[in-house]
């Protein structure tokens, strides 16, 4: 008899396996016959080229018999029984050991495993369908005579462990077995149907990025052969797409800015609202969006700059540095509002100055005196004919930066009419 300990692998009652006859060469004395007997012990771990010790083995073992062995490489071993595996010794790199049949519970009818193994061939058989490689797995799964065969056959495939493999061959109920064979088989095509899944949306993925790529290049030919149409247009709006790019806005403002050029560039120049176009886009680009840095406020230089130009007002200026303190400690704070109130010539306007001064900030000043229509201020929409920005963003473009001390001067003179 040959003692062959094997590792990993699932080996279960009344099922033939092929394995090459370099596989039994030190594990017997001579030549492979058929009606060997042949013992096969499961190791715990994987021990090749290790010395072996009884500890290394499960209790468990299973008989079998060499049923061909030819001139070929291949030898044929048909499994029988699961045994018992008792007195096993390791003498000199071959194993003894005595061996047991170990009985089965036969808590399940020979009817009702054929049951359980027609719907887990049912369902693989179904399974199989969607791969390029289903017709010669189903031709593999109809060979298949029993359960036994069928997870044998398949267990390379069930990324099974070696202590899953042994606990289904350990397994002394035939229906406790049966469900542990379940199990593995619909882990496994729960784990491929998954797989298939993410590989599917890697794939749609993918696809969409070619479609996007492949329609951004079909825009980019059309665009081209409309400027060759239209080559009056293609140097403002070249021009306006290097002045959005060199602009520095932010986020929400560069994206008005491109879809109002994109509509330019659609419209042409005999359009009517292309001058309108033009001149908001002007205007935009022509602002300054990126804001200086502006070293910490000094609150005794500040003091120093207001008293050097402003005698008096000593409550006032007091005020002043206050507010500058506490926007010298609060850095999220982006601007505040101050009022002054005072008879003409008493310093409202240029002290106005000393702040933007301390502050090492652009100045600029708006008279609103005699301004009737809301329009002025704010700006008017561009949906009318000569529409023209507010007062505030003329300042601002005025001061080349994008956080100026800004005085609206003579409030008090603001007078209104029917518009507002």
């Amino acid at each position: 008899m040959i003692i062959r300990p094997v590792y990993n692998i699932l080996l279960l009652p009344d099922v033939s396996y092929y394995f090459k006859k370099e596989f039994f060469k030190d594990w017997c004395e001579g030549p492979l016959e058929n009606e060997t007997d042949i013992l096969f012990v499961m190791l715990k771990e994987e021990k090749e080229n290790l010395p072996l010790s009884p500890d290394d083995f499960y209790p468990i073992g299973i008989s079998a018999k060499i049923e061909g062995s030819g001139d070929g490489d291949n030898v044929s071993v048909r499994t029988i029984e699961r045994v018992d595996i008792s007195d096993l010794e390791v003498q000199d790199g071959h194993l003894t050991a005595d061996a047991a049949i170990r009985p089965e519970v036969q808590d399940i009818t020979a009817e009702e495993e054929k049951e359980i193994f027609s719907q887990l061939r049912t369902s693989l058989l179904k399974f199989v369908q969607g791969y390029q490689w289903g017709l010669w797995a189903r031709s593999f799964i109809l060979q298949r005579k029993n359960i036994h065969d069928l997870v044998c056959a398949l267990s390379d495939y069930l990324n099974l462990s070696g202590e899953e493999k042994y606990a289904i061959l350990a397994a002394d109920s035939r229906k406790d077995r049966c469900l542990l064979i379940l199990q593995a088989v619909n882990e496994f095509m729960e784990i491929a149907k998954v797989s298939e899944e993410a590989k599917t949306a890697q794939k749609d993925d993918q696809e969409q990025l070619y479609r996007e790529a492949a329609l951004k290049k079909q825009i980019d030919y059309l665009q081209k052969e409309l400027d060759d149409m239209h080559p009056e247009n293609v140097s403002d709006v070249r021009k306006f797409e290097k002045k959005i790019a060199r602009s520095g806005m932010n986020k929400e403002a560069k994206k008005e800015a491109e879809k109002v050029l994109n509509r330019m560039r659609q419209e042409g120049k005999d359009s009517h609202e292309y001058g309108m176009l033009y001149d908001y886009l002007d205007f935009l680009t022509s602002l300054s969006w990126k804001t200086p840095r502006v070293s910490s406020i000094d609150l005794k230089k500040a003091e120093e700059i207001l008293d050097e130009d402003h005698y008096g007002l000593k409550k006032v200026k007091e005020r002043i540095i206050q507010q500058l303190a506490v926007i010298a400690l609060n850095k999220k704070q982006y601007g505040s509002i101050l009022l002054f109130v005072g008879a003409p010539g008493t310093g409202k306007t240029s002290i106005g100055q000393s702040i933007a001064r301390a502050l090492g900030r652009e100045y600029v000043r708006i008279s609103l005196g005699g301004i009737r229509d809301e329009a002025e201020i704010r700006g008017h929409r561009r949906t009318y004919i000569g529409a023209m920005p507010g007062r505030i963003m003329e300042g601002m473009k005025r001061s080349g930066a994008s956080n100026p001390v800004m005085v609206l001067d003579e409030v008090d003179k603001l007078a209104k009419d029917y518009g507002g």
